[in-house]
C-alpha cells in the first residue's frame, strides 16, 4: 500500500479511502490511486486472506451494461458452462468506462477469483495489465484488442457489409447508419464494414449519414430525429446494436413513418423477441451463449495450462432474414 501512496503521490490512508470506499476522495486523486494500484498489480493481503476460501473456484466476470438483452444472453452462457465445470460466476458492471472497468477487475482480484472474463471498453490495456502483474488468466470477450491474450468474439465487419448489400440489393441508395459509443472496437468495426458495404455497391459515402447513437435508446432517438431532419432523409437505416433500434424504432413512431413502408430498418443484434416485431426484425443474430461458454473454455484451459500460446477466435454470426427491411422474408421449409 505505502508503494502505491507513493506512486499516486497521497498518503496511504488515502489509498486506504479509495480502495475500502471508506471516505468520499476527489475523482481525480481516486483515479490516480487506481492507476498506480493497476501498474503496482497490489492486492490488499487482509482482504485476500478473509475472501481467499469463498473465491475459490470462481471466474470473474467485467462487462458493461448487464441490463442488454445481448449480455444477458452472454452472461447465461458463461453461468452454465462455468457452473458445470464447479466454477460460480462473479459480476462486476464496468459500464463502458475506463476507470469503473479498472475498479471492477480490482474488486474481481482481490475476491481471488481464478480468472477474468473481460469485455473492454476501449483497448483494456491497463484492466489487463493489472491481471498479468497478479498472475490472473484473462479472457477478452465481446471485442477485441490489440494484446497477446485469450479472446472471443464475433466478426462485425462483413456482417454490417451484408446488411448494406441487402438494402441496396431492394433498391436503396440513401442508407444510413447509427453508430455505437466511441472508442468501442465492435463501434468500429461495424462503422468499417458500413463503408465498405456502400463502396462495393457503389453508394458514396456521406458523413452525415452517420448518426452516433451512444449505444444507448435515447441516444438512438436523438440520431434518428438528426437523420430525418435532413434535407434528404435516409430511406434504410442499419442500427448498431439491439438498444439503439428501439431507440431507433421509437424515433419513427413519434415522426408518424412506418417500417418498411417510410423507412427500412435493419440491425446489428437480435432479440429474443424481435419476431414479435411487427414488422419482424431483420437482424444480424450473434451467438451470445456460444460465445460465453467458449470464454469459459478458454479460461479453463488456460488454468490448466498457463504457457498456452493466446488463442483468438472468431465466430460468425447469422443474417436472419425478415420484413423490416422491407422485403418478404424467405420461407422456412
Amino acid at each position: 500500500m505505502a508503494d502505491v501512496a507513493r506512486r499516486a503521490g497521497v498518503s496511504v490512508s488515502t489509498v486506504s479511502h479509495v480502495l475500502n470506499k471508506t471516505r468520499p476522495v476527489a475523482a481525480a486523486t481516486a483515479r490516480g490511486v487506481l492507476e498506480a494500484v493497476a501498474e503496482t498489480g497490489y492486492v490488499p493481503d487482509p482482504v485476500a486472506r478473509a475472501l481467499e476460501s469463498t473465491g475459490y473456484g470462481t471466474i470473474g466476470l467485467a462487462m458493461s451494461a448487464l441490463s442488454n438483452p445481448y449480455f444477458s444472453s452472454v452472461v447465461h452462457g458463461i453461468d452454465r458452462h462455468a457452473s458445470a465445470a464447479g466454477y460460480s460466476l462473479v459480476l462486476a458492471d464496468t459500464r463502458d468506462e475506463r476507470d469503473t472497468e479498472l475498479k471492477a477487475v480490482g474488486e474481481l482480484l482481490r475476491r481471488r477469483v481464478s480468472a477474468v472474463l473481460l469485455a473492454p471498453s476501449g483497448d483494456g490495456a491497463q484492466a489487463l495489465s493489472y491481471a498479468d502483474r497478479v498472475d490472473v488468466p484473462v479472457v477478452v470477450i465481446d471485442r477485441f484488442v490489440p494484446a497477446d491474450v485469450d479472446q472471443v468474439a464475433v466478426d462485425n465487419a462483413e456482417p454490417t457489409a451484408s446488411l448494406v448489400d441487402h438494402l441496396a440489393s431492394i433498391g436503396h441508395s440513401r442508407i444510413a447508419m447509427i453508430t455505437g459509443r466511441e472508442g468501442i472496437s465492435t463501434t468500429d468495426e461495424r462503422r468499417d464494414g458500413y463503408r465498405a458495404g456502400l463502396r462495393r455497391n457503389g453508394i458514396g459515402h456521406d458523413p452525415a449519414y452517420e448518426a452516433g447513437g451512444d449505444s444507448s435508446e435515447e441516444g438512438a432517438t436523438a440520431a434518428v430525429r438528426g437523420l430525418l431532419a435532413l434535407p434528404e432523409p435516409p430511406t434504410a437505416l442499419v442500427v448498431g446494436n439491439n438498444r439503439m433500434t428501439i431507440g431507433a424504432m421509437r424515433a419513427l413512431r413519434d415522426a408518424g413513418l412506418r417500417v418498411p413502408a417510410d423507412m427500412a430498418l435493419v440491425s446489428f443484434d437480435d432479440f429474443e423477441w424481435a419476431d414479435l416485431f411487427h414488422p419482424r426484425l431483420t437482424a444480424i443474430a450473434q451467438p451470445a451463449l456460444s460465445i460465453g461458454e467458449q470464454a469459459v473454455s478458454m479460461a479453463l484451459s488456460r488454468i490448466a495450462a498457463p504457457s498456452l500460446p493466446p488463442r483468438r477466435i472468431s465466430i460468425n454470426p447469422a443474417f436472419v432474414h425478415r420484413e423490416s427491411c422491407g422485403c418478404p422474408a424467405p420461407r422456412s421449409g
